[in-house]
């Protein structure tokens, strides 16, 4: 029995795709998360088929590959879901494949007509594929060719993910699954291969951060992880438990971490120390730059004031000396009236007038008759006299004028 479960694990690599094959040599001792229970999304057109979702494991662990509808290469052609087996002494993954007829996918129920043996979700008759309505979201299309047809779960209905070992399906590949076995193989397809490449770089699709409920648990399509076609899982396929080795890692990383943070600690102690060191020489070196700042200073000062003392000296005698014939050409200047001074100039301003002009400057009078001793003529008055007398501060007396009895020069 152990030598034929060697050989069929030995046939199925031979169908596992190039992108799976390195998870399927990889001894994990762990089992893979339950299956996590969500819908299936609507189809996206006729032709597609159904391809369940399933727990891959990466460098981080498990994530989850979203389940999907994608078109199968080639018509006449079903699709078997890989799993995970027991062999013995670790698990390994046996990749999923195109064929005529449906192989053994260890009895794990995927759900959507993949109740653990064969496909209850469709056939294929005359080249065009027959959807059973009761397992699959076709209802948003219009396809003619449907069918309704209830199905019924031969195997116990849980979530376990995988085949063998503590815990797992105990389900053995029946003689038909055997004989699809052994038949042409076709790998899963360029998309489905870029749909499980994107799923293991999806950080929320680890089981250790989704807890086994990823929020893309299906899709409408391959690789598409946001939009109306993807759908969340209501809830984990039974209470997470976090593996041995992750609560062994989180345990060792306090230990890990002491001694880096003991390293960081004498390497603060070093720069602490380097610090107060710098401090301390920068602080002498400018201490003693201010001592030859001040030692310069006081030379400089002490420079320039042994010439300046004479010179100050001679300055101080020549002051008084000086001070008193200032004092004394300062003092008359000071003591004359401003009034006396401005005298001249006023008399400057105005020509003199005497008789002697006046007279000379009017023309010899006509002879007359005789004027009468009542008729004197009046006394002449130069024509400028009234605007002198507004231009001096302090006009004088008007000239007298000739007395009655006197007659004018001829």
């Amino acid at each position: 029995m152990r030598t034929s479960r060697f050989l069929l694990l030995a046939v199925l690599i031979l169908a596992v795709p190039a992108s799976l094959f390195a998870q399927f040599g990889v001894s994990i001792v762990i089992a893979p998360p339950a299956l996590p229970v969500y819908e299936q999304p609507m189809i996206p057109a006729v032709g597609y088929m159904w391809t369940p979702g399933y727990w891959a494991n990466g460098d981080e662990g498990y994530f989850w590959v979203p389940g999907t509808w994608v078109e199968p290469p080639e018509a006449g052609l079903l699709w078997t879901p890989g799993y995970w087996g027991w062999g013995g002494d670790a698990f390994a993954w046996n990749g999923g494949y195109w064929g005529a007829q449906i192989g053994f996918y260890g009895g794990v129920n995927y759900g959507f007509g993949y109740g653990g043996v064969g496909y209850g979700g469709g056939y294929w008759n005359n080249g065009a594929f027959f959807y059973n309505t009761s397992v699959n979201n076709v209802s948003s299309v219009h396809i003619t060719n449907v069918y309704n047809k209830t199905v019924i779960n031969t195997t116990t209905v849980n979530h376990v993910s995988y085949n063998g070992g503590t815990g797992g399906i105990s389900a053995r590949p029946t003689a038909a699954e055997e004989t699809a076995t052994n038949q042409r193989h076709i790998p899963a397809t360029a998309v489905q291969t870029q749909h499980v490449r994107a799923a293991s770089t999806n950080h929320a699709l680890l089981a250790s951060v989704n807890q086994g409920r990823p929020a893309i648990a299906a899709t409408a399509k391959p690789g598409e992880f946001s939009g109306q076609g993807v759908v969340a899982a209501k809830t984990a396929g039974a209470p997470y438990k976090a593996p041995a080795a992750e609560n062994k890692a989180a345990a060792s990383k306090p230990a890990e971490n002491k001694p880096a943070e003991n390293k960081a600690a004498e390497n603060k102690a070093a720069e602490t120390k380097a610090a107060e060191t710098r401090t301390t020489e920068n602080k002498a070196a400018a201490s003693k730059a201010e001592e030859n700042k001040a030692s310069e200073n006081k030379a400089t000062a002490n420079k320039a004031s042994a010439p300046r003392a004479p010179e100050n000296k001679a300055t101080a005698d020549k002051a008084p000396a000086t001070r008193p014939t200032e004092n004394k050409a300062a003092k008359p200047k000071v003591a004359s009236p401003p009034a006396e001074s401005s005298k001249p100039t006023a008399a400057r301003a105005q020509p003199p007038s005497h008789p002697a002009t006046t007279a000379h400057a009017q023309p010899a009078p006509r002879p007359k008759p005789a004027p009468r001793p009542e008729a004197a003529p009046r006394a002449q008055t130069p024509p400028h006299a009234a605007t002198t007398a507004r231009a001096q501060p302090a006009p004088r007396p008007a000239k007298e004028a000739p007395k009655p009895e006197e007659k004018p020069r001829q």
